[in-house]
């Protein structure tokens, strides 16, 4: 059976749209799945998914919310309907991929909906703000963004051709084979610039044990977008060496993941080690950017761009009880383990940020507050000395073999 895309939009106010872009998918041999999440007016293109399913899936009336004429709400509940339905349809195999054109209210029911789909399913959205910073719709899943330069108002010299070609690129990534593989068990790591060493080592060891290591920078999209994967249950065990997005949650720096960070594996019954490296460090861009409250504190200018700023023994402990408070929500087994000679490259002896206090703070702060089932393993080497990075990884072999 030939592959289905389906178009997700409102068809009233943008009928003309979506009928352009079904007969360039179907000149391709495709099949298309017009679902309607207008509201307003009459759609102008006959659904397969109308907007009275969309709008029941939601729990609300498509009638009701037409006579109110409220947009906010209409496009609040048809979002809710969208969420609700379209992993439905995809589960029931109605589509393959999934492609929505839309402004501002139309790229937020759209990449709600698409957000619900697993990785690797073909999402295309076309917008008006898919020149500005995205990250609020795509969330942490491979939604492609194509500007739509023009409103997405009618078929004209400028949108016919993008329209087109992002029509075209949907069909292309449906007719594009995933070439086989021999697949391992996978796990998940963090990593900073300033664990490279560590992780890079660890990696070794678990891949020459027979695991395929995928690797996430701690950038607050990369411990979300990690967390996303073992939440979905693609995950065999979690190498969380660097935790530093907590820092940044904590204090307000740039690179929060949010406060349910370190929560998908505890919850998850997924084995991990987790370390506090990193925890030393607060992110910020460049210098003219930090606010004025921080201006006493203690600097490291990482590049151009980014700027670190040493955390107090103060914000050291209360990183701690995060810590042991994430940790102990385990039902899997977990380790922490816990580097005395520094927490990163610039934590250590001599280093710019060396503060043994500070650390000592977060050690003792985690050791009170930890479940006593939990191991806390101290070693007296810095986070990227190899017998650490041996022991990180050996430590996870342990868990998971105990977890089979």
């Amino acid at each position: 059976m030939g592959k289905t895309v389906a178009l997700l939009g409102a068809l009233d106010t943008k009928g003309d749209e979506y009928a352009f872009v079904k007969r360039c998918i179907e000149a391709r041999g495709l099949k298309t799945l017009l679902i309607d999440v207008g509201v307003l007016e009459p759609p102008r293109i006959e659904p397969d998914v109308s907007r009275q399913e969309v709008a029941r899936a939601a729990g609300a009336d498509a009638d009701e919310l037409a006579a109110n004429r409220d947009r906010g709400e209409a496009v609040a509940a048809m979002s809710r309907g969208a969420v609700a339905l379209v992993p439905k349809l995809y589960v029931e195999k109605r589509f393959d991929g999934i492609m929505a054109l839309g402004g501002g209210g139309g790229t937020s029911v759209a990449c709600a909906a698409m957000r619900t789909l697993p990785l690797g399913v073909p999402k295309v959205m076309v917008s008006t703000v898919a020149g500005a910073d995205v990250s609020a719709y795509v969330g942490v899943k491979d939604i492609v963004m194509v500007p739509s330069i023009v409103d997405v108002a009618g078929i004209n010299r400028i949108s016919r051709p993008i329209f087109a070609a992002a029509a075209g690129a949907i069909c292309g990534m449906l007719q594009t084979d995933v070439p086989a593989a021999d697949d391992r068990p996978l796990i998940v790591a963090s990593m900073f610039g300033n664990t490279t060493d560590c992780v890079g080592a660890a990696k070794k060891i678990l891949e020459q044990a027979g695991y395929e290591v995928l690797v996430f920078h701690a950038t607050g999209t990369g411990g979300r977008t990690m967390e996303s994967l073992v939440t979905e249950g693609l995950i065999t065990g979690v190498l969380d060496v660097t935790t530093t997005e907590w820092a940044d949650e904590l204090v307000g720096g740039v690179l929060s993941a949010g406060p349910q960070r370190l929560e998908a594996a505890a919850r998850g019954g997924v084995p991990a080690v987790v370390t506090p490296a990193c925890m030393d460090m607060v992110n910020f861009w460049a210098p003219a950017t930090i606010p004025e409250k921080f201006k006493d504190r203690k600097f490291y200018q990482h590049n151009p761009d980014i700027t670190l700023m040493r955390t107090t023994p103060e914000e050291c402990e209360q990183l701690g009880r995060v810590l042991a408070e994430k940790v102990n929500l385990s039902t899997a087994p977990v380790s922490v383990l816990f580097p005395l000679r520094g927490l990163s490259v610039i934590d250590a002896p001599e280093g710019p940020f060396w503060w043994p206090e500070a650390d000592q703070a977060l050690l003792a702060a985690l050791k009170k507050d930890i479940r006593s089932d939990i191991p806390v393993v101290e070693m007296d080497c810095n986070v990227n000395d190899h017998p650490f990075a041996k022991a990180c990884a050996e430590r996870l072999l342990e868990g998971m073999t105990k977890h089979e």
